[in-house]
């Protein structure tokens, strides 16, 4: 008997792809799955796919209480914190996908998988490319004192910033204190006009047509400007493997580990 996975989301844009590469895995079992819309449908039939015999749920409760060993959080910044607390309150493993969780609800979800003994992982961005760049920004901060994140994603996207910037800012702040060339509070006009500052980060969210995903750590020195830039398709397939990765591996982890690259390079 494999992994029994939840997939909250399940027909949502990413969480179709990952629910399809769960089912074609040979370790891995879509035991239920969470979408309003397809609620009452046969999860094959809510992923166009022949029928597997099993429902989707419109509750998180009621689809964990079938059983779960991790859940997987693909839903909206509305409702990611909510359902994250509902697993970890039933002892069942978690990786979530979705942004919008801030700092204060990430110490939250740290403190109740500690207490029930169970894992948590989180990334911003499961592209495997994308965490390379969120690795690669944070080895030249090492050497380098003063940058700036832009954060750019399609003009419906409700929340800001992004989750994989959120995430690579207060992991900036880790390895040293960002230096402001004119700090907030002497600046002449809006402050606003300087981004918002993610721990001591300027992250300018950009939200226009023809995005889908995409950020850049610009780092500046005298004379010289060093962009790491990560930029994403249309289509969802670069988030599955990495998502599939983090469902492995949280079953063996107690607490919360956040970014994919502390996955691919622990």
């Amino acid at each position: 008997m494999g992994i029994k996975v939840c997939v909250a989301g399940v027909t949502g844009w990413t969480g179709q792809c990952v629910a399809k590469a769960i089912l074609d895995s040979s370790d891995l079992e879509l035991a239920t799955a969470v979408a309003r819309k397809a609620a009452g449908q046969d999860i094959g039939e809510a992923l166009g796919i022949a029928k597997l015999g099993r429902g989707v749920s419109a509750d998180v409760n009621d689809a964990l209480a079938q059983g779960a060993d991790v859940f997987v959080d693909y839903t909206s910044a509305a409702s990611v914190r909510q359902n994250v607390m509902a697993a970890l309150e039933k002892g069942v493993n978690v990786v979530i996908g979705s942004s919008g969780l801030t700092a204060a609800d990430f110490d939250e979800i740290e403190k109740l998988s500690i207490k029930n003994g169970v894992g948590v992982i989180s990334c911003g961005n499961f592209s495997v490319t994308a965490a390379l760049a969120k690795r690669f920004a944070l080895m030249a901060a090492e050497h380098l004192p003063q940058w700036e994140i832009v954060d750019y994603a399609s003009s419906t996207k409700p929340d800001v910033p992004s989750g994989t910037t959120q995430e690579l800012a207060e992991e900036l702040e880790k390895v040293r204190k960002n230096k402001l060339g004119v700090p907030l509070d002497q600046l002449h006009g809006p402050k606003e006009a300087r981004g918002a500052q993610i721990a001591n980060t300027p992250v300018h969210s950009l939200r226009l047509p023809s995005y889908v995903i995409s950020f850049e750590t610009i780092f500046g020195q005298p004379h010289e400007r060093l962009t790491i830039r990560h930029d994403a398709g249309a289509g969802a397939e670069p988030y599955v493997a990495g998502t599939l990765l983090a469902i492995r591996k949280v079953i063996a982890c107690k607490g919360l580990i956040r970014g994919l690259d502390n996955l691919l390079f622990s």
